[in-house]
């Protein structure tokens, strides 16, 4: 039987069209006796044995990318994941991520993502392709959409991504969203506000939060290191208008003890009271993305910095990250 000869271009033609090297090429063309589509679905069915192979590998490196569209109401962050960092880092498989990242942008769903159409094949072939043309498991890790009146973005390194939504657009609405959604990808805030927790989240979380602090200061006081202050509360949500009360006489109590002129109290009592607050709303710190204290000026909250710059409100938050 007569092998058909295989020019440079046709080979150079099917290697810009799937990323392959120029050997693999050469051979999935003369497996497939010239015919260009066989011989990619020659390198898809070897990316499916790569994949098969390889199924159980940890694909843990990658490249996260946002995207937002044109008029700023709809956004997504895919997550290109692979095995290695030497992979993630190469220009083309990052170019590859952000082509992904465009063509999620006008999908709904991971499934619709998965089916969408990307250079004649579906982005689940892509991935399978890309299998094969790497050698490493090839998948999509991540897949996220928001849409809100206003979407601001934030990329980390291609390695956190994160998209806030926006009450309306505001004249400042791009430093605005880069600034709030730098803080969901630092921070890592779980939810809006305090006003999201049930009852229930917040007195587990107490008395789970109370029984760490109270075994770290036997310790501490074994070795004699300076106690741990053990709140009585930690979040907002539990913070109600008699305990604020209660806390403020207790306050008022001190300044007297302390021989404090009561005329200057009101001068010293909203610091001792923002003390309070602050000690007493750890949970709110970590988890409530309004409540946190402000990346770029730990002076304000994150609502409060939002209210500076106009009428708008976060109204929306995600994240994804390797």
């Amino acid at each position: 039987m007569e092998t058909v000869k295989i020019t440079a271009a046709e080979v150079n033609k099917l290697r810009k069209a799937t990323g392959a090297g120029m050997m693999d090429c050469k051979n999935a063309l003369v497996e497939a006796s010239g015919d260009f589509d066989k011989a990619i679905q020659i390198l898809r069915k070897k990316g499916q044995k790569i994949a098969e192979k390889r199924a159980d590998r940890d694909s843990s490196e990658g490249a996260v990318i946002a995207k937002v569209n044109s008029d700023a109401s709809k956004g997504v962050i895919v997550s290109l994941n692979c095995e290695t960092d030497f992979v993630s880092k190469n220009d083309s498989y990052v170019a590859m991520a952000h082509k992904m990242a465009e063509i999620a942008l006008n999908t709904s769903t991971k499934e619709e993502f998965l089916a969408a159409d990307y250079d004649g094949m579906t982005v689940e072939e892509k991935l399978l392709e890309q299998t094969g043309v790497i050698g490493e498991k090839i998948e999509i890790g991540g897949y996220k959409t928001l849409e809100a009146p206003f979407i601001g973005s934030y990329i980390h390194g291609n390695k956190i991504a994160a998209l806030v939504g926006l009450s309306t657009k505001i004249d400042d609405a791009a430093t605005v969203g880069k600034n709030v959604s730098m803080q969901v990808a630092s921070m890592g805030a779980s939810t809006l506000s305090y006003k999201d927790f049930t009852p229930e989240f917040v007195a587990s979380e107490t008395e789970a939060r109370i029984a760490v602090i109270e075994k770290d200061n036997i310790e501490r006081g074994r070795l004699g290191k300076h106690l741990i202050n053990v709140p009585k509360y930690i979040s907002r949500a539990q913070l109600t208008d008699e305990v604020l009360a209660k806390a403020e006489e207790a306050a008022k109590a001190e300044l007297k003890a302390e021989g404090k002129p009561e005329q200057i109290w009101d001068r010293i009592l909203p610091g001792k009271m923002e003390r309070f607050m602050s000690d007493n709303t750890s949970l709110d710190q970590e988890q409530c993305l309004l409540d946190q204290n402000f990346i770029m000026d730990d002076k304000q909250s994150v609502a409060d910095y939002v209210s500076s710059k106009g009428d708008a409100e976060v109204v929306s938050f995600v994240k994804v990250s390797l």
